[in-house]
């Protein structure tokens, strides 16, 4: 029975994606779960109330903030009841649930909290504990949770959710932007015991083709630190090496590394190296390099035949220290006095920081890179740059961490040195450098700024809300300003005005904070947005970018430009830690591709960017990006060229030829194989002939009846060995020829795969529906066509396992390499998903067999699994650079 009134109806059409997926709901919900992931401005809060309508039970709405609660209820009396007044069956208070109950995940983790707290100290609270809510909700009959921004749920307010769901069962509807794929393992397995698997995604591509997003695109602005920013840098990058000196010639540390009992005795010590195989190969590594001599018995552990040691550098010089001082605190006992002095200077230098050893990723360093005062400089030359295109017609806004309040002054003049990045000080740069007058303004939940010339507009929105009397101040030190005073009455009311005084052009330039403006928040006439944020949250930095890229009904030629911040640091390699993690946020979302023929793809790539050798290139990379960001005309045709290229949007899984080296040792294994079964099978056809050959040659000899039985003794093993040895032949041919390039390799691989995933029902649509498409360049590429969301994430998470360096399987597969001159096992870890238990491994055996040939299954839990599994992790232990990454792309 449906609880809801009958005239309750959604009354616009809906939008072609939005069809699609309702018209395949019933699939989605099987497992009593919906999981929905879509970019900002693809109408998820839509769709959450038509799916809660289709269920027809009392629903518990929970949002993140204030803000977004609200936005629930005004939505659905707006476009599914048409009134203005909220009926009384719609409830925004937890303690008395109705038809429709919405709250915050806050609001019921305090409750959670309050009951703890309640036990703990036996006090009374005026809030309700979270048992006497389920109490509730259990009388209003709520059979469906509708979980909004999703990715919230990692930690604490997670358990609350888990008791609610356990007590209730109902029906989980969990709609996010962003799911959290930053996190580590065990909270992704927390996210999905909650939410459920993924089962479906609305793309970036498919909401471009229907209007509702903008032509928009990212734009990396490349700084560098100021002199004494670089100073700090170099005299990081001083110490560090400092510090690799002073080990390199420690007597002390050598001889503590030296005689600890793993590299004295190691046979007795096999279960330590198992768990500590790093710890133990850097010790190896430096023994090397300090001229010891490694015993061959170490060689014999790690399976390093070619007695081949890496280079002593930083990486392991890490991983050195990180044994001496916090892997082993027993056996490095009688140098207590060395040890704490070694942490306390490292301390001191912030290279140790809560039992983290780190060189060049420490949080000192990267917080030198993240908030360089250099990007006060970039900004200001973006605003500067984007003002003289659009003009009045700039709609700018920066998102940033910090208010940063004490960049404020009461002197008639505000000379304070502009040295940290924040709401203020990029106020104060901009205020201070405007020769274009451009209209700049300050919006956060302490701070409010207006040109003064926009008190007007202000005026007239504030009175049309009816809010009570609110008091400005002129800013001390230029009166073209105002501070508004705020109070908790009309702070949300606040938010409301500035963005409205925002969108009708009174302020061109609006600074805020990530935390207020960062989600939730919505301006779509917004049509520039500078990311001056340190976060490198995946979920984040993705919800902060999707307030730009929504339509203007308005501004039916809208364009959004998306700036990234990124200091360079010259003294690193790879450019440095503040590149590094913008690379990673780019993973997270798909844009239009730099390249000349242009694509929609999620990487940093994309932007085609040429490689900064130094940082006199700087300028000139930077050019090239601001000719792209003038071009708005051009990035229409672009995606319009890049969208007519594809009809989904593809998850590929991309992995480097170094990791397919098992599939050449393979290769030529089977061509060993096809070149001996030739032989034989011409041996063969010689004795199918020896007979003719044998009574010519005999013709006067008188044995000729001992020459008939003999040659039809040989006619017979050449009738054996031609059938025998050309099947093995034929076997051996098409084993080869499934190796025979990467794509192919790829291609079996993932053949075995998804054979292995439809046996274990892990993917359910028809064999037939379902296509695996590969190719290879430099790397092999792969993804399963035809299959849902969920089975394409499966599949691509199982076969990124079977190619990945092997960790800790359960189970191996072994097989044997011999030829002339390499005789060589060769091992593949078994997946998690067909590891669960031996039944599953051993269909997964026979799947691989079929394929691939014979091959033996090892259980690792076993000393002799244990000792094959050391020698392989120390093989993966020596590609740790080498990774293999999940691509998103628009394609047919």
């Amino acid at each position: 029975m449906n609880v809801f009134p009958e005239n309750t109806t959604f009354k616009y059409n809906w939008r072609t994606y939005q069809k699609k997926f309702l018209d395949h709901l019933n699939e989605y919900l099987n497992d009593n779960h919906l999981h929905v992931t879509a970019p900002p401005g693809s109408g998820k809060t839509v769709l959450g109330l038509e799916v809660m309508l289709r269920l027809g039970k009392p629903t518990l709405i929970i949002a993140p903030t204030l803000a977004i609660k609200n936005q629930w209820i005004q939505r659905f009396c707006e476009l599914f009841l048409d009134v203005e007044k909220v009926p009384d069956w719609i409830s925004s208070d937890i303690k008395k649930p109705g038809i429709i109950t919405v709250a915050t995940y806050q609001g019921i983790y305090s409750a959670s909290e309050t009951e703890e707290e309640e036990e703990d100290n036996n006090k009374k609270s005026s809030k309700v504990p979270l048992s006497e809510i389920i109490k509730k909700l259990k009388k209003q009959k709520v059979g469906t949770f509708i979980l909004d921004e999703a990715h919230h749920l990692k930690n604490a307010w997670w358990r609350s959710l888990i008791e609610l769901k356990s007590e209730i069962n109902p029906t989980i509807v969990s709609l996010t932007a962003t799911p959290p794929f930053d996190v580590s393992g065990a909270e992704w397995q927390k996210y999905i015991q909650l939410n459920g698997p993924i089962d479906v995604e609305i793309s970036v591509p498919e909401l471009m083709i229907e209007g509702d997003l903008c032509p928009h695109q990212d734009l990396v602005y490349f700084t560098l630190p100021s002199q004494e920013e670089q100073k700090k840098i170099e005299y990081y990058h001083m110490k560090a090496q400092a510090f690799f000196e002073e080990i390199k010639s420690d007597y002390n540390f050598l001889n503590a590394i030296e005689q600890h009992p793993v590299y004295q005795k190691p046979l007795e010590h096999l279960d330590w190296i198992y768990e500590n195989i790093s710890s133990y190969t850097s010790g190896l590594v430096y023994l090397n390099f300090k001229g010891k001599e490694i015993p061959d018995i170490h060689f014999e552990i790690i399976g390093d035949q070619q007695k081949y040691i890496p280079e002593f550098d930083f990486f392991w010089f890490e991983e050195l220290l990180d044994f001496y001082l916090i892997v082993d605190n027993v056996n490095f006992r009688e140098y207590e006095e060395h040890r704490s002095n070694l942490e306390n200077r490292l301390k001191r230098h912030g290279f140790l920081e809560k039992r983290v050893l780190s060189f060049f990723n420490n949080k000192d360093l990267n917080q030198i890179l993240n908030s360089s005062i250099g990007k006060l400089q970039a900004i200001k030359e973006i605003t500067d740059f984007e003002f003289s295109i659009l003009k009045d017609d700039l709609k700018m806004v920066i998102l940033t961490d910090f208010i940063k309040k004490e960049y404020l002054t009461n002197e008639p003049q505000n000379t304070l040195t502009l040295d940290k990045i924040g709401v203020i000080p990029i106020f104060e740069k901009l205020r201070r450098e405007n020769p274009q007058n451009k209209k700049i303004g300050v919006l956060t939940g302490g701070l409010v700024i207006i040109p003064a010339e926009a008190k007007k507009m202000f005026d007239d929105f504030y009175s049309k809300k009816g809010l009570p009397d609110i008091s400005f101040s002129v800013l001390t030190y230029d009166n073209a300003y105002l501070i508004i005073r705020l109070t908790e009455q009309i702070k949300h009311d606040i938010v409301y005005i500035i963005t409205e005084i925002f969108q009708n052009g009174g302020i061109q330039v609006l600074i805020g904070t990530k935390s207020l403006l960062g989600e939730g928040w919505d301006a779509p006439k917004m049509n520039t947005l500078i990311l001056a944020s340190f976060v490198s949250s995946f979920v984040l930095s993705n919800q902060m970018r999707g307030r730009v890229i929504r339509t203007d009904k308005d501004e039916l030629n809208k364009t959004g430009n998306i700036w990234h911040l990124a200091c360079f640091d010259s003294q690193h390699e790879n450019g440095g830690q503040d590149l590094n993690i913008m690379k990673k946020r780019f993973k997270t979302f798909v844009g239009i591709s730099n390249k000349d023929n242009s694509t929609i793809e999620n990487n940093f790539e994309r932007l085609d960017l040429k490689i900064i050798e130094n940082e006199n290139r700087i300028p000139e990379v930077n050019q090239v990006t601001f000719s792209f960001a003038k071009d708005r005309t051009n990035l229409v045709k672009r995606w319009k060229s890049a969208l007519d290229k594809g009809n989904i949007l593809i998850e590929e899984i991309k992995v480097p030829s170094e990791n397919m080296t098992f599939m050449k040792n393979l290769k030529m294994s089977y061509l060993g194989k096809m070149m001996g079964n030739l032989s034989k099978v011409i041996i063969s056809v010689i004795l199918l002939f020896w007979k003719d050959f044998l009574l010519l040659m005999s013709k006067n000899i008188n044995s000729i009846d001992s020459a008939k039985s003999f040659s039809l003794f040989m006619l017979l093993g050449g009738v054996v060995g031609f059938v025998v040895y050309g099947r093995k032949l034929y076997t051996s041919v098409l084993q080869y020829l499934r190796c025979k390039d990467m794509a192919s390799q790829i291609s079996s691989l993932s053949d075995v795969v998804l054979k292995g995933l439809i046996h274990e029902n892990i993917i359910r649509t028809s064999p037939e529906k379902l296509s695996i498409i590969s190719s290879s360049e430099k790397d092999a590429y792969c993804y399963l066509k035809g299959g849902s969301q969920y089975e394409n994430s499966q599949f691509i998470q199982t076969l990124q396992e079977l190619v990945s360096p092997i960790d800790n399987p359960r189970y191996l597969l072994k097989q044997k390499r011999a030829s002339l001159f390499v005789k060589k096992d060769i091992y593949n870890p078994v997946p998690d998903i067909f590891a669960k238990n031996k039944k599953s491994a051993e269909f997964f055996k026979i799947t691989w067999d079929k394929m691939f040939g014979s091959s033996d299954l090892i259980f690792t839990r076993t000393v002799e699994g244990r000792s094959i599994l050391l020698k392989l992790r120390f093989q993966s232990l020596l590609k740790r650079n080498v990774q293999v990454e999940h691509l998103h792309k628009w394609t047919r």
